[in-house]
């Protein structure tokens, strides 16, 4: 998470408030949502990569982008 510059709180506010939850490969989602990170507070879409087959469910990886479209968001 701090290689790709996203903090915790970024990814608990996804988690708990996303804006899509998108399938992935068995037993896996990527849940997603926009957050203003920055000085700036420029938006990105924060994508958290979750296991959901596991007990709890585990975050496998994180990242930002802003490339909206590409992943079905609208800036």
């Amino acid at each position: 998470m701090s290689r790709r510059g996203v903090d915790i709180a970024s990814v608990r506010q996804v988690l708990y408030q996303p804006e899509a939850i998108v399938p992935g490969r068995a037993g896996r989602v990527v849940v997603q949502a926009r957050i203003p990170m920055g000085p700036a507070e420029k938006v990105y879409l924060v994508r958290v990569v979750v296991d959901v087959d596991r007990r709890p469910a585990e975050v496998v990886t994180v990242y930002r982008t802003t490339k909206f479209a590409r992943y079905g968001s609208n800036p």
